[in-house]
Parts: structure tokens; C-alpha cells; sequence
């Protein structure tokens, strides 16, 4: 496969075996085809154009050129990540990789999720399309995570309301319980597999990792860093920490009979209402984190 780009026009020569999945994947996201001469199609939506010549060229222009490429092209069609990952940019070191999800969200757990990829499976990764689960829909965020728990080591600590609300009175303080459930995952993965090179999605002052992991008594390489899920391995630990989320958020919708909402808006208040309209005000312990503001809204 032969592959090249430019500012305005990527191009890249693709197996034409696989025209009729482009061809049926473009529909469904709502391309309009037109067939020109020599190509297999011309597919076009909101700016962006993506063509297949009957020689396998395939181009691609426009608004949004570089989403589509990484987001959909690379991870479906290609099966290469060049475009998004220069071999400089790409770092292959084994490492872990460690995030959460559901810190905002008033309904459903809290999620802390690690994994654990060698050299030889980063590459793997991104084949699998993983990227910042914040930037991929529900339904491909559950398929990937199955396919990484197949793979990789990881470790995944989901702390559901009742228990969340426990550790946040012992804690008083967010940030510190973060800290407590980012190095407990950490800890795990370091001692399974020996690896001490770690990458995390920097929440607070770095002193509060550096002293939540002198309490645990064990050494790491540690790099915090703002919006790390840029780095394919934090990507996976969050698509891993955002299922665990929605997972949970459905077992306890199912458990009070009622499909729970993300986020804290002013529908999660009207939702909240009705649940202790319901079940009355402890329904809350169960099913939300009580130190939100959400908290106090639902029960004026």
C-alpha cells in the first residue's frame, strides 16, 4: 500500500476489493455518490470529498479532512497510521497507559482504567482504531474495549455510587480519591508486568500523584501530561475507563427501572426528581455522587 499527503490532498492507493465497503460506510454516514469517469465512485458531504478511481487511488479533500482520515479511513480502510502517527511522533516503548471516566457525570460510577501494551502491540492499537474515547461514539467505545480486554493487560477499578460515596467522605477532597484509584490501577499493572514506564492524563498538581504513589511504596518513570489521550496507549486506558462507565450507568438505569443520563444538566436534575419522587431521597446514594451540586437542585 502506497501512501502519501499534501496540505490540501491526501491520497493513498487502497485494494479495490474493498470499494464497495467505502462505498457502503460513506452512505451510511451520509455522502451523496455520484460516479464520474473512470472512478468507482465520487462520494461528497458538508465540504469533504472522497474519490476511488478504478486504479485504487483514492483521494481525499476538504472540511474535516484530517478527522475523517484518523478517525474513520486509517483504522477501517487503511490499516495504517502514517497519516496520524509520523514514525518520530509514533513512540514505541512499552508503557502504560491510565485514565478515567464518569468524574463529571452525576448518575454511575466512577471508572479508572490502566493497560499495558509492549512495542509490538502500539501499532496493534491503533489498527483497532482506538483514539480519546471522548471523540468516538458509545457503540465503537464497548466493541474496542472488548477487543483490548481480549489483548492487553489492563486493570479496571469502577467505584459505584454507593461506594464512591463512601471513599469521597473518607477523602473530602476529589482529587485526592482520583489519586488513590489512579495509583491502586497502577500499582496493579506495574507488578503484572514488571513495567515501570507510565503515561497519565494529568488532573491535578503533579506533587499529588508523586506523594498518592510514595504511599503505595513502589518507583515509577511517570509523565503527566494534559490531554495524554493523544498517546494511543492512554487512548485505549480511556476507551477501557469510558466503557466501564457506560457498562455500569445501564446496570444501575436497569436497577431503578429507568435509563440514567450523563452528564449533570438540567435534565439529570428533572431525572433525579423523579427517582426520589419514586424511591425517595437514599435513591441518590445508589445511583449518584452525592458531593455535586446536582445533589442539592434535585432535593429543593
Amino acid at each position: 500500500m502506497a501512501k502519501s499527503s499534501s496540505p490540501a490532498c491526501f491520497v493513498a492507493t487502497i485494494d479495490t476489493g474493498l470499494s464497495n465497503k467505502l462505498k457502503q460506510d460513506l452512505l451510511s454516514q451520509g455522502f451523496e455518490m455520484s460516479e464520474p469517469a473512470h472512478t468507482f465512485f465520487s462520494a461528497k458531504k458538508s465540504g469533504l470529498s472522497c474519490t476511488l478511481y478504478l486504479s485504487g487511488k483514492l483521494t481525499v479533500q476538504g472540511k474535516g479532512k484530517d478527522e475523517f482520515i484518523s478517525f474513520y479511513l486509517e483504522p477501517e480502510i487503511l490499516k495504517d497510521f502514517s497519516f496520524s502517527y509520523s514514525a518520530a511522533e509514533l513512540d514505541l516503548t512499552p508503557r502504560i497507559g491510565d485514565d478515567e471516566s464518569g468524574k463529571g457525570d452525576f448518575f454511575g460510577p466512577l471508572c479508572v482504567a490502566g493497560l499495558y501494551a509492549g512495542e509490538e502491540n502500539i501499532k496493534e492499537l491503533i489498527a483497532l482504531g482506538v483514539k480519546d474515547s471522548k471523540k468516538i461514539n458509545d457503540h465503537t467505545v464497548i466493541s474496542i474495549s472488548r477487543e483490548l480486554k481480549k489483548r492487553y493487560p489492563h486493570k479496571i477499578l469502577k467505584l459505584f455510587p454507593e461506594k464512591y460515596n463512601e471513599l469521597y467522605e473518607k477523602f473530602r477532597n476529589l482529587n485526592h480519591l482520583l489519586g488513590w484509584c489512579h495509583a491502586t490501577v497502577i500499582e496493579t499493572l506495574v507488578l503484572e508486568t514488571k513495567c515501570t514506564k507510565v503515561i497519565l492524563d494529568q488532573f491535578a498538581p503533579a506533587e499529588l500523584m508523586i506523594g498518592a504513589f510514595a504511599k503505595k511504596k513502589i518507583t515509577i518513570d511517570l509523565t503527566q501530561r494534559p490531554r495524554a489521550e493523544e498517546d494511543p496507549v492512554v487512548a485505549a486506558a480511556s476507551v477501557l475507563a469510558r466503557a466501564a462507565f457506560l457498562e455500569g450507568l445501564e446496570q444501575l438505569g436497569k436497577e431503578v427501572e429507568m435509563p440514567l443520563l450523563k452528564g449533570a444538566s438540567s435534565q439529570v436534575i428533572q431525572m433525579g426528581k423523579r427517582l426520589v419522587s419514586r424511591h425517595g431521597p437514599d435513591i441518590l446514594r445508589k445511583v449518584g455522587k452525592l458531593h455535586f451540586k446536582t445533589k442539592d437542585a434535585i432535593l429543593q
